[in-house]
């Protein structure tokens, strides 16, 4: 019952991101670059959660994302499963505790989606490559995210640990022996 209800709670928040992203960020622009919250929801959804969840909602998200605002499917949708990965393996490496940490995260996963995103739009839409517009929009959605995984990370790390109660149970120590 509370599996069910943790993931319903995660549907909901990941429709209140993307009402967030879709309408009230447009009107918080710097220079023209949004956050891209779902980067931080995948990477929070895969460190908490079991091994799978990361990979299934980024794809599911993804899904989603690419149906309502792209013409072509799959640059999301490769994007957030490959943020639900690194999540894994960033999960068994580093630790949740440190908000330094946690930057480095999302410093690290940003960057990979908007290189795979860039890349994947070269491929499937052919556009021109613009190395300098390109990194100015990655150094700005790269701050962006880090400033927004600051402001809200005592809720990801309240709810985070709920979610790793229930679906890892108390295995802190065993994890490291």
């Amino acid at each position: 019952m509370r599996k069910a209800f943790i993931n319903l709670a995660l549907i909901l928040i990941g429709f209140l991101i993307y009402f967030l992203q879709a309408n009230l960020f447009n009107w918080f622009t710097i220079a023209g670059v949004k956050p891209n919250l779902f980067v931080i929801y995948t990477l929070f959804i895969g460190l908490f959660g079991s091994k799978s969840m990361g990979i299934i909602y980024g794809s599911v998200f993804g899904i989603i994302i690419d149906l309502l605002f792209r013409d072509k499917i799959g640059t999301n949708l490769i994007g957030l499963a490959l943020i639900g990965i690194l999540s894994i393996i960033f999960d068994k490496n580093f630790s949740k505790d440190s908000r330094i940490t946690i930057m480095f995260m999302v410093f690290g996963t940003t960057m990979v989606f908007e290189i795979v995103s860039y890349f994947m739009n070269y491929i499937l839409n052919s556009i021109n490559i613009e190395i300098l517009e390109f990194v100015k929009i990655l150094i700005l959605e790269v701050i962006y995210n880090i400033l927004i995984t600051i402001i809200i990370y005592p809720l990801i790390q309240k709810f985070g640990y709920y979610i790793e109660n229930e679906y890892k149970g108390n295995k802190i120590l065993t994890r490291y022996f």
